[in-house]
Order: C-alpha cells, then structure tokens, then sequence
C-alpha cells in the first residue's frame, strides 16, 4: 500500500464512518478500484477503524466521562439507564456477528455490485426520514433493540451504520439530537469489538506487519482521524437540521455510478 493509497482510504473511512454513505461499502470500493490486497486491506482496517472510534471518543469525551463516573456510583440514574440501553443495542448486532460471520466474510471481498445495491438500500433509508413523525420521544428500551436490528443490518458492505440507525430511530419519533448521540455511541462497542476479532485473524494468518509501510498505517490513521473529527461533528448538525436528503442522492449515484463501471 503507497502513501497516496493510505491517504485517500484514511479519509474515507473517516468521512465515511459518521456520513450515512457507508464506510465499509466505500473502503470496499476503494479498495477494490486502488487494487489494495485483502491483508493489505485488513491491517489497514483495523488501524484505520481504531481512528475513527478515537475520534468519537475525543467528541462525546464529556459525556462518556460523565457517563462513566454515574455508572460507577452502581446506582439505578439515567447514566446507567442509557448504558443499559446500548447494551440491549448491541443484542442484534452480536447474534448476526457471530452466527453469520463466514457469510458475512464472504462480501467483503470486493463484490463491488453488492456494495452498490446495498448503498441504494442505504439511499431509501434516507429518504424516509422525510417522513418521519416529528415528535420528540426520548429513546426507549424497545427503540434500542429496533434500531439495534438496523445496526445489524449495517454490517452488510453498503448499509451505513450512521444512516441506517439515525434514519431508524428518527421513524420511531426519537428526538433527532437523541438520534445522533445514541447511534454515535452505540457504534463504540461493535467499532472494537470487530478491532479486536480482525487483530486476532490477522495474527492468525501468516502475513505481518511490515506487509504495509508503516508511514502508511500513520498516515491512514492521521488521515482517518482528523477527517472523523469533521465528519462526526459535521453529521451532528446536519442530523439537527434534517439535511439527510443529499446523501440518499449521493448513495443513489455512487451506486449507479459503480453499476455502470462494472459493465463497461
């Protein structure tokens, strides 16, 4: 892997990660058109995707505090009421990990037309937030799990983990800051989680770390981390003002424009 292709796949996966376009489908196609190797592509991931749960941390870092300091009082407060809430979350997400892993392995091998059919799923989500209610619910227990279920559905290549949990909790009424600081969270976990599970098979396989440059991995994940920082507040705001509809356009294109691609 070049500096160049370190540079452009860090900035990806950092717009990407918090943008509801998809940073599992992007990295999938950017790996695919820069021509990136599979171990190349997960040792990068994993360092890249390490930059992105920093940069959440460093946004949320006075909530999560706060969150933490009330938890350890082991008292029933709204801190632990939320923790509890990401972890009923998570639920989904962890049964599909762990029953469905080698089919879910199988698509990210750069099946770029399944990417692209995935990113219009994506763009549809999005459109339906236009119709969403606008009642100001705080987010539930039974909300947890069902936008849990669409985090799940997010680990297809394609499916955006922000836009798919932000557009879901938006249709169950949820309050659109209370959408964004909870799907921004929740992904935390299942974020390193998977670190850890592709730090382990790639210290399964025979590859090393010296199969990419080491100014690569710092530029991928310098890259990766100050592109998250923009992204994530960026996503915020735009959650506040409802300004979701040009990134269903967005999906919409990438995916025909890669359709078209792939036929030429």
């Amino acid at each position: 892997m070049s500096f160049f292709e370190a540079l452009i796949l860090g900035l990806v996966q950092g717009l990407t990660e918090f943008l509801p376009v998809s940073s599992s489908g992007h990295i999938e196609l950017g790996a695919h058109f820069l021509n990136v190797s599979n171990a190349d592509n997960l040792l990068f991931s994993i360092v890249v995707h390490g930059a992105t749960a920093l940069s959440t941390i460093i946004i949320f870092r006075k909530y999560i505090g706060e969150l933490i300091k009330d938890v350890l009082k082991f008292k029933w407060n709204d801190s632990t009421v939320f923790v509890v809430k990401i972890v009923i979350s998570m639920i989904p997400v962890a049964i599909v990990g762990i029953l469905f892993e080698d089919a879910i392995t199988a698509l990210f091998t750069g099946q770029i037309l399944f990417v692209a059919g995935m990113l219009s799923i994506t763009g549809i989500l999005l459109l339906l937030t236009l119709f969403s209610p606008s009642r100001e619910k705080d987010v539930s227990y039974i909300h947890s799990f069902v936008v849990g279920l669409s985090q799940a559905a997010a680990i297809l290549p394609g499916i955006s983990r922000s836009g798919a949990t932000i557009a879901t909790a938006l249709l169950l009424g949820v309050d659109k800051n209370q959408a964004a600081r909870f799907s921004f969270l929740m992904v935390l976990p299942p974020i390193l989680g998977a670190m850890i599970l592709k730090a382990l098979d790639f210290a399964g396989t025979s590859q090393s770390a010296a199969t990419v440059p080491v100014v690569a991995l710092v530029t991928g994940f310098t890259t990766a981390f100050i592109a998250g920082l923009a992204a994530c507040q960026w996503m915020i705001n735009l959650v506040k003002r409802g300004k979701l509809l040009y990134f269903a356009i967005y999906c919409f294109t990438i995916s025909i424009s890669v359709i078209i691609l792939t036929i030429i």
